[in-house]
């Protein structure tokens, strides 16, 4: 499943981003890959260890991780640390597959949902689509700032080369409380539907009880704590 998520950062959350990530600096972006990708990436990453990082990495976690379709879409468990990514002229990332597992010690996770959130309008720079490959066929996905895409870690993907101006992203992984990605989508359409249903009717009424229950023990079967 490949969502699109709206509104992730508004304009002012993004003024406050961009203002951050100006005092930041950076190194090249293959140091942060494994194995094969290590080749094909060409872009920069965003040293997040000064108290500015720090500071703009607590921020992003704030928005992304409380937004409420990316909790019912993920079913998160744990979340990587977000990376800030830069892809100039001439830069871009060739296919590859997310490692399986990120982080190390505590922070290791087995990484389920990949996220690109952009930060850099659609009309400042060519090329740089973010391309997925899902069920036969290739989704090319460009955001406007403040917007996110969520797809699975298990797809091949890249990112177009950039022929002109900057492409600035945050990235990250999201190890869901439900394993089985087919199991994920059953449980977002259900909360979906809840969600929908609540607008209309009794909290109490059956109809909705029945699917609160019905939710509740597929988390019980499906999911891990």
């Amino acid at each position: 499943m490949l969502l699109t998520l709206t509104g992730i950062l508004n304009a002012s959350d993004l003024a406050e981003t961009r203002d951050l990530i100006a005092t930041l600096g950076w190194r090249d972006g293959a140091e942060t890959a494994g194995g094969m990708a290590r080749a094909v990436k060409r872009n920069q990453q965003a040293d997040l260890t000064s108290r500015t990082g720090k500071q703009l990495r607590e921020d992003l976690k704030e928005k992304i991780e409380r937004h409420p379709v990316l909790r019912a879409a993920t079913q998160p468990r744990r979340f990587s640390k977000q990376m800030i990514s830069k892809t100039e002229a001439g830069g871009g990332y060739g296919f590859h597959v997310d490692n399986a597992f990120m982080g190390a010690g505590d922070t290791r996770i087995r990484t389920d949902m990949s996220y690109t959130l952009f930060l850099s309008e659609p009309d400042t720079y060519e090329g740089g689509e973010l391309q997925v490959e899902l069920a036969g066929m290739t989704q090319s996905v460009k955001l406007p700032a403040g917007d996110m895409v969520l797809y699975p870690s298990t797809s091949l993907h890249r990112v177009a080369p950039v022929t002109s101006g900057a492409r600035l992203v945050c990235i990250g992984w999201i190890e869901s409380s439900v394993r089985d990605e087919a199991i994920r989508e059953v449980l977002f359409d259900l909360e979906n539907l809840r969600s929908g249903m609540a607008k209309k009717m009794d909290l109490q009424s059956p109809e909705l009880l029945v699917l609160s229950k019905t939710i509740s023990n597929l988390l019980r079967q499906f999911g891990q704590s």
